[in-house]
């Protein structure tokens, strides 16, 4: 197989800064796109992955999977792009397309294993995956996907994970005109599901423990916000909301939530808490309720959610950093300073 060596941002180990390193990337094969990337947005995930957080890293990484950029070359039998389009690659670079998950559209439950965007073992080419802190990106075109021409491109790249991970179980649990949402959390994924929320027709109330983010709330869209720390405000909505999307990643009390949820309610777990969630069953026993979880989403319905977000034109509230400053972000990522989602501008890899 023929490379080349590229520009990157990444680190060799879990103690080391992030720092320009070269890469290798292949050079397209029949179906293949390759894409020059103009922005990347950071998630919460590429920093654990970077230290390891997680266990099983594979170093050198290079992260991001929030990816967009151009098409600059494309194989001899890809038939849905042309150099020059606007494309994107999410967290799925590659499944094994033969199980009935994959058939179904559903690759991020892949039974073989998806391959992510970056620290993932490369079982189509060898070696391990690296991220969209780089000058490009070479991937199959099944999972490459087309960016609308009508959206700010920096803001849309978190819609490539932060986006399809809250529009995935809104869609699947059919949110729409009448139903009362509750978003638990407001930080990269709750405020864009706030948006996408109530473009569905949804009624939403956001819960926070940060006053600061409560009175945030209204201009994200949200009818309503509470303060989940005061219990008087946690009455307002007890017994009384359809559905709630949690992307709280950090230890929290779901049962206070459950009790918000009406008779056949549902919470949906999207955040990735690093301990054991306790359930109490009064809290599902009583009104039927249930407790799921949902990971992004498959390879079409993340297509439909970049159409969705063009229609009602959506896109993430971001800061926009040089790859030179990646590092002071990670720090306020640590701290959970951002407003909502750092994304890189790759032209500054350049520099």
């Amino acid at each position: 197989m023929t490379t080349k060596e590229i520009k990157a941002f990444g680190t060799n180990s879990e103690i080391e800064p992030l720092q320009k390193m070269k890469i290798e990337r292949r050079i397209v094969t029949d179906h293949d796109v390759e894409i020059e990337i103009l922005f990347c947005g950071i998630c919460h995930s590429d920093l654990h992955q970077v230290k390891n957080d997680f266990g099983g890293a594979m170093y050198p990484i290079v992260p991001g999977h929030e990816i967009v950029g151009r098409v600059t070359a494309i194989g001899n039998h890809v038939t849905k792009f042309k150099v020059g389009d606007l494309a994107g690659v999410g967290c799925i670079v590659d499944t094994c397309r033969t199980c009935n998950p994959c058939k179904e559209g559903f690759e991020q439950f892949c039974e073989e294993g998806m391959t992510f965007s970056f620290n993932s073992i490369d079982k189509t080419y060898g070696g391990h995956t690296f991220g969209g802190y780089s000058e490009c990106i070479v991937t199959d075109e099944k999972y490459v996907l087309s960016i609308p021409k009508t959206l700010d491109l920096a803001s849309t790249a978190p819609l490539l994970c932060a986006g399809i991970t809250v529009y995935s179980p809104l869609n699947h649990w059919k949110i729409g005109k009448g139903n009362k949402v509750g978003i638990l959390g407001i930080g990269g994924l709750g405020h864009v599901a706030i948006k996408i929320a109530k473009a569905m027709g949804a009624y939403v109330t956001v819960f926070t423990t940060s006053q600061v983010k409560v009175d945030d709330a209204k201009r994200l869209g949200a009818d309503d916000a509470i303060l989940s720390s005061d219990p008087e405000q946690m009455k307002k909505y007890a017994g009384k909301l359809n559905f709630i999307l949690d992307t709280v990643s950090a230890k929290h009390d779901v049962n206070i939530y459950l009790n918000q949820l009406t008779i056949d309610g549902s919470m949906v777990l999207v955040g990735l808490p690093p301990e054991p969630l306790s359930i109490s069953a009064f809290s599902v026993i009583k009104g039927r309720r249930s407790f799921a979880g949902s990971n992004i989403g498959g390879i079409a319905e993340t297509q439909e959610m970049l159409d969705f977000c063009e229609k009602h034109n959506i896109t993430a509230d971001i800061e926009l950093i040089n790859i030179q400053d990646i590092n002071k972000a990670y720090e306020r990522l640590e701290k959970g300073d951002v407003h909502y989602r750092f994304v890189i501008d790759l032209a500054t890899l350049k520099n």
